[in-house]
């Protein structure tokens, strides 16, 4: 069977976890969390550039692990486009192990998720009053890179989504 890979993205504070595990149940599918979490709490949120590419390979790992299962979705709560946002904004430059993962690794499908919800406090997160602007960066990139991507905003984003994939993907 033909497994498609969609990947949750977007700012922090988005629903991207909620989404991706709502997905999952929807579609009876498996869903990869998100790497960065686990690492992080870990590392009681310490963290230099280097860790982003430990962050990735975590990340990469566990989408393969993932995939073996054959469903016919994968559902990703994160990309390597996050940590290329995340790279930039952060540090003002981007490791070239990342940058590659975000050039060769493919999904069937981005889900762009806006910044429409209040944001919630979290330790581990750092752009409370910039989710706008950070919006904005992977809505371009997603764009000049011509990757597939839909956005999901408004309230009720599980629906949206659920409607948005069954008509990308054919799948009433």
């Amino acid at each position: 069977m033909l497994m498609y890979k969609i990947a949750i993205t977007g700012p922090e504070s988005t629903g991207k976890s909620f989404l991706s595990e709502a997905l999952a149940k929807h579609f009876n599918c498996s869903w990869v969390p998100e790497y960065a979490r686990e690492y992080l709490t870990k590392q009681n949120g310490e963290y230099q550039q280097k860790d982003l590419t430990t962050i990735l390979d975590g990340q990469l790992k566990m989408e393969e692990k993932a995939g073996e299962k054959g469903d016919k979705f994968l559902l990703c709560d994160s990309d390597p486009l996050v940590l290329l946002i995340w790279s930039k904004v952060k540090y003002n430059s981007v490791d070239h192990k990342i940058e590659d993962a975000w050039k060769k690794h493919d999904y069937d499908l981005h889900l762009l998720l806006y910044p429409d919800q209040e944001w919630e406090y979290d330790p581990l997160r750092e752009n409370k009053d910039d989710r706008l602007a950070l919006f904005t960066l992977y809505k371009d990139e997603l764009h000049h890179s011509k990757k597939p991507y839909k956005i999901i905003k408004g309230k009720d984003r599980v629906v949206s989504a659920i409607q948005i994939i069954e008509a990308y993907f054919n799948n009433p």
